[in-house]
């Protein structure tokens, strides 16, 4: 009787599960695993809404897993030691995962193939199972990544994706392996009240409902911020609860313009996890530092307390950091324009409100949660580093009947669509009774204060 074990990481469902088919394929009998690395718990990843929407996924995969003879083995505690436990217990002489993108998640590979070399459990790594096209398959000549998303896209493009693999039937799993009780979402506190529900059967109906109502037109409408008619997908591709390969596969078999501006977005992702790559050290450092002097805790408590808690004056800049405290997710167009307001206005280094982002958003991950940011302060990839998004023609554009804002901010609700992003131009009495407080600066200054800190006065 041969047994494996499957090591879930970033990839808790069962549909296109490379390491999970791998290992089924070579073994007799095979140990789902989860490990809750307590690594991650110390560098304060573990933050309350990642964790509720965990534990939905964890729940979910145990489940799916159980309709098919299986069952789900959750273990707490350093992962090299844990897996090496669980595989010394049941006699397994492989172990299969998916490949690592981060700095971390390599060195936690390196420690886990020394303790299961040091048993003689060989260690098989599987590509293409967190992203549609693996980190490095496609690269330009001279340099081991692409550091601009445009020529990236054509190679990318033209990679032909492997036929996405169905779920297994039945997964037979050897008795007597320890395993921790579940964890729950009831028992995580401090969740943003409209926290979606986690997990791959969530995800899967997600993704049938928006393919038919929202894809259609994603390309004309994913910027409207009040429509709201993005695909909300990307907690379940954070968590692996759906494959990447297997969305670009269905969106593909679509087709139209949505579809091809929705493959887009997932070879946004792809994009980012090649960079992290090949530089994981830009998750804490400029990819490309420009010499800022940024304002940090010290000097910008008070601007940095009013962005986190949607206080700054700018109607759209607020209601984003609103939906993020009550949703734990926020509209992508949002995203870029909080991180252009908080580095390019009010000049605050992007680590701060990284960190932030990381502190609330459900999809919160290193790779394209800091790549993001980066791209933003000018210190990414973005090939025109000192553009800034002005909040005021981003919310005349994006939300130009106030719907957004009007969700977020009720103290603008009676305000006439002509002034909602700019309430500081209504009759001085009609302000007074807003209850809304006064922009923490004036766009014009911190302009001239970004353009003077870039050398550009």
């Amino acid at each position: 009787m041969t047994r494996a074990v499957v090591l879930f990481t970033s990839d808790l469902r069962l549909h296109d599960h490379p390491p999970l088919r791998a290992a089924l394929a070579a073994a007799d009998e095979v140990v789902p695993l989860f490990v809750s690395d307590p690594g991650v718990r110390r560098a304060g990843f573990d933050a309350p809404n990642r964790r509720a929407f965990l534990s939905d996924c964890l729940a979910d995969l145990d489940a799916s897993l159980r309709r098919r003879g299986g069952r789900l083995v959750v273990r707490d505690g350093p992962v090299a030691r844990e897996v090496a436990a669980v595989a010394a217990e049941c006699g397994a002489s492989e172990v299969h995962m998916a490949a690592p993108v981060s700095g971390y998640a390599h060195r936690r590979e390196e420690r886990l193939r020394e303790a299961l070399g040091a048993g003689g459990v060989a260690l098989h790594v599987h590509d293409g199972t967190v992203t549609a096209v693996a980190p490095g398959r496609v690269t330009p000549a001279g340099s081991d990544h692409f550091a601009v998303f445009t020529p990236y896209f054509r190679r990318w493009s033209a990679e032909r994706l492997r036929d996405p693999l169905p779920p297994p039937r039945s997964v037979r799993v050897p008795g007597g392996v320890r395993g921790e009780p579940l964890p729950s979402r009831d028992a995580v506190p401090g969740v943003s009240p409209d926290l979606p529900e986690g997990g791959e059967t969530a995800g899967r109906e997600r993704f049938l409902r928006w393919a038919r109502s929202g894809m259609p037109a994603y390309e004309e409408r994913h910027d409207d911020l009040g429509g709201d008619a993005t695909s909300r997908l990307s907690p379940y591709l954070h968590f692996g609860a759906l494959s990447a390969a297997e969305l670009v596969v269905l969106a593909r078999e679509r087709g139209g313009p949505g579809a091809e501006a929705f493959v887009r977005q997932l070879c946004w992702r792809d994009f980012h996890h090649q960079v992290l790559a090949a530089r994981p050290e830009a998750s804490v450092r400029d990819y490309r530092s420009r010499g800022d002097r940024w304002r940090g805790e010290e000097d910008a408590a008070e601007d940095i307390a009013a962005w986190r808690e949607g206080r700054t004056g700018y109607p759209v800049v607020d209601a984003a950091m609103r939906q993020l405290r009550h949703e734990g997710w926020m509209h992508n167009r949002a995203r870029l324009l909080v991180a252009s307001f908080l580095t390019k206005t009010l000049y605050v280094d992007w680590r701060i409100g990284a960190r932030h982002f990381l502190d609330l958003l459900v999809d919160g991950d290193i790779v394209n949660n800091q790549l993001n940011w980066q791209w933003v302060a000018g210190t990414g990839t973005d090939t025109r580093p000192h553009r800034v998004l002005n909040p005021v023609v981003q919310g005349k554009r994006f939300d130009p009947r106030g719907v957004y804002v009007r969700r977020w901010v009720p103290e603008l609700r009676d305000v006439e669509d002509a002034r909602v992003h700019e309430p500081w131009r209504l009759p001085a009495d009609r302000r007074a009774r807003l209850d809304y407080p006064e922009p923490l600066i004036a766009l014009s200054d911190g302009l001239a204060r970004f353009k003077h800190a870039r050398g550009r006065d």
